[in-house]
Parts: structure tokens; sequence; C-alpha cells
């Protein structure tokens, strides 16, 4: 079993020619409701694998919450430990472009206030789980405090460093799987990545770190794995792109239901290239998650 602890937002979508610069105007072309948030992707992500997942957030008292929820729910995930707050359900406004790329503005709301007392309460589910997924959409003790508890259990930790932001030296040793994309490892690294020895070198910053794996996203390029003994690049699918959302989420949560279910981490992260190649092809942010009978039909 997987346990995810995380964001829920719901994503505010609309279509634009370009984005646009600092101080333009742009019209923008329909705007569609879409369950979103880091967390709840990669949880949707892995019920969607077959994956079996429970949650721990936050969402408001409101009717996004609810929906959020329900969504989450149809894919199979456990929401037991999905609490309501005080403060609304978080939102994500979302442009995306004609070349399918994206830019976004969270407002966390909801997110913010999951707290310690969330991961105890949540405590007999990462006993009973393998691995716990987490991001950093939500208050970066709470990351730090559940990778701790999950480690305690001798589970094996996964996180997705975004939206990038500096990493405690008690975070790093905490993580068993770090899956940062390039932006994210030269924020983390300090390295400016141009070309494939920097990416190198980056990766062996966070070696010395303390990361124990490695695993940096391309986008269609693929992925670096690295350990501290060897490094592996796996080839992505050249696939038209029409929505970029929640790609790095999607290949996230196929690593985690692949490695649950005793895969190797080569097979999880090829299996995890066809997820995220996939995913790139719809719409939207859950709604462009591919089904496990989905990934099998076309990759036959």
């Amino acid at each position: 079993m997987i346990v995810v602890v995380g964001s829920l937002n719901m994503d505010l979508v609309t279509q634009v020619k370009v984005t646009p610069k600092v101080g333009e105007t742009t019209l923008g072309k329909g705007l569609d409701k879409i369950p979103g948030g880091k967390g709840a992707n990669q949880a949707a992500a892995m019920g969607k694998l077959k994956g079996k997942v429970s949650m721990i957030g936050r969402v408001g008292e409101d009717e996004f919450g609810k929906t959020l929820k329900d969504s989450l729910n149809k894919d199979g995930i456990n929401t037991d430990h999905i609490k309501t707050a005080k403060n609304p359900t978080g939102v994500a406004m979302i442009m995306v472009n004609e070349d399918g790329d994206n830019s976004i503005v969270v407002i966390p709301g909801a997110n913010f206030d999951v707290s310690k007392n969330d991961i105890d309460e949540g405590q007999s589910l990462i006993k009973k789980s393998n691995i716990l997924v987490t991001q950093l959409e939500i208050p970066l003790e709470v990351v730090e405090y559940a990778l701790k508890k999950a480690k305690n259990f001798n589970k094996y930790t996964i996180l997705n460093p975004a939206p990038a932001q500096k990493l405690s030296k008690e975070i790093i040793e905490n993580v068993d799987l770090l899956t940062p994309n390039e932006t994210e490892l030269e924020l983390l690294s300090g390295v400016e990545i141009k070309r494939e020895e920097d990416l190198l070198k980056a990766g062996k910053v966070m070696m010395d770190q303390g990361v124990k794996e490695l695993i940096v996203t391309l986008g269609s390029q693929g992925a670096l794995y690295m350990n501290e003994k060897n490094h592996e690049y796996f080839k992505g699918y050249k696939v038209k792109a029409v929505d970029t959302t929640a790609a790095g989420d999607s290949v996230n949560g196929a690593l985690a239901v692949a490695l649950d279910q005793g895969k190797t981490i080569d097979e999880a992260v090829c299996f995890a290239m066809k997820v995220g190649a996939l995913t790139v092809m719809e719409k939207g942010a859950q709604s462009s998650l591919p089904t496990l009978e989905r990934v099998e039909e076309f990759f036959k």
C-alpha cells in the first residue's frame, strides 16, 4: 500500500495562444474546473494504475473540497484522512499555451492547514503501507515530520521536491528517492544545468548532501537515474504534447505503484516514462491521467 501526504487543489484552466509576458494582457479560451494539486494528482495516478492508495491532506468546507474528494474516491483512493479546514480549498490558476506548456499560480488555502497532528492521526495508515510519497505544496515542517515518521516505521520514502525550494538536512536524510525535474535540481544543487555533464555534476552534489537515489525527469528526453555508484538514462517517448500539466505527477505515481508491486527501479522508470507520455497527450491534471488498461493497450 502507498500513503500520499500532500495537496489538493481545484485547477481553473484556460487556453491561451501565447503565455503573456509581464504587463501583457491576453485572451483566454474557456475555463475548465479540473481536480488537481500535486498530492491528489499523484494519488489519482496511482489509483488509475491499480495501486492501493490512501491520502492524508486537507480541503475546505466548500463545493471544491467535496468535488476533489469525490473524484479521488472514484479512482479508488481511501480519503478517510482528508479532513476539512477553516480555510477554503486550494486553487490553482493555469494557463496552457498552444505548445502545451503551462504557467501556474497556486493559492494554497486549506493545504497549509495540514499539520503534524494529521500525520499522527494517519499513523496507522503509514504503519500498514510500504511507501510514503510527498511533495512541497504543504508546510515544510509537516513534510519533514511525515518523512521521519515513515522512516521510523522503516518505510520507503519518495519526495517530489515541487514546487522547488531548498531542503533541510533533516528532510534529505529521510528521503529514499528524490524526483526533481531539471529546474528543481538546479535550485536544490546550486548548479546551472546547460549540458549533460552539468546534470551529472548537480546529481553528484545531491548525493554528497545525502540523497540515496535520484530520478531527474527530463520531459520528452526521458529521465536520469542516479545512485552513489552509477547512473543510467532512460529514453522518453515522442508524442504530440497537448498539455504538460500533471506530467511529473503521473511519473511519480507510476514509480510508486511499480515499486510497491516489487518491480526493479529500471522497470519502474520504464513504466513511468510510458505513463508520463500518455499524460501529456490529454488536457488537464487528473483528467489527463491514463488508466493501466490504456497504458497496456497503447504500448502493446
